[in-house]
């Protein structure tokens, strides 16, 4: 009887082992995607102690309007239909680079966003299968931001939005009902997980 234990332990050590090798390599391969993955790119004006205050120049979009409202019953929707175009799910399955961060409006229905490369014009983008994936065209603009780490969830989203409310209000800067969470990570990656709750500013 022991003897069985030892060999079931041992192998147990082993699958534990395989397991971990794999979740390194995952991480790790995370790590360096998100390296070489093109930005949202910004201009911060002034920090404050809790936000900033960003300058973003006017940039093209693939977006998805969503029936449902709150993150956890959009996020993963959204995300599905826009991967599906970029990785090929388009008239000419042509692949199309995948940006930074992922954007959802924080309205009563929800919009994802993809960042198109700044090498892609709209009229060099192929036409999506999904017929509800449209182009769009954000115009410059300036927002404020706060950041938080961790897993996004939608009590995460609302606590952080409010406190951007606050410091606003506290500061006396005039802002819209336009507010946006932008989350720069693959689901897959658990270090260094970077979220953030932006709104525009008036």
């Amino acid at each position: 009887m022991a003897k069985y234990f030892k060999s079931k332990m041992k192998i147990l050590l082993i699958i534990l082992g395989v397991m971990l090798v794999v979740f390194i390599v995952v991480q790790l391969f995370a790590l360096n995607s998100q390296r070489n993955i093109e930005t949202y790119t910004y201009e911060v004006t002034q920090k404050y102690d809790t936000f900033e205050i960003r300058n973003y120049e006017a940039t093209l979009f693939t977006s998805v309007k969503l029936s449902t409202n709150g993150y956890k019953n959009s996020s993963s929707k959204g995300f599905s239909i826009l991967a599906g175009y970029i990785f090929g799910g388009n008239e000419k399955n042509e692949k199309i680079a995948m940006t930074s961060p992922v954007t959802m409006s924080l309205e009563d229905s929800m919009t994802m966003m993809f960042m198109v490369p700044k090498k892609l014009e709209k009229e060099m983008l192929p036409k999506p299968n999904e017929s509800s994936i449209i182009f769009k065209e954000e115009p410059a603009k300036t927002v404020a931001a706060i950041t938080f780490n961790g897993w996004a969830d939608d009590e995460k989203i609302a606590k952080f939005k409010h406190e951007l409310k606050s410091a606003l209000d506290a500061e006396g800067i005039s802002y819209s009902n336009r507010f946006y969470f932008l989350g720069y990570n693959a689901p897959y990656e658990v270090f260094n997980r970077k979220n953030e709750i932006i709104v525009e500013l008036q």
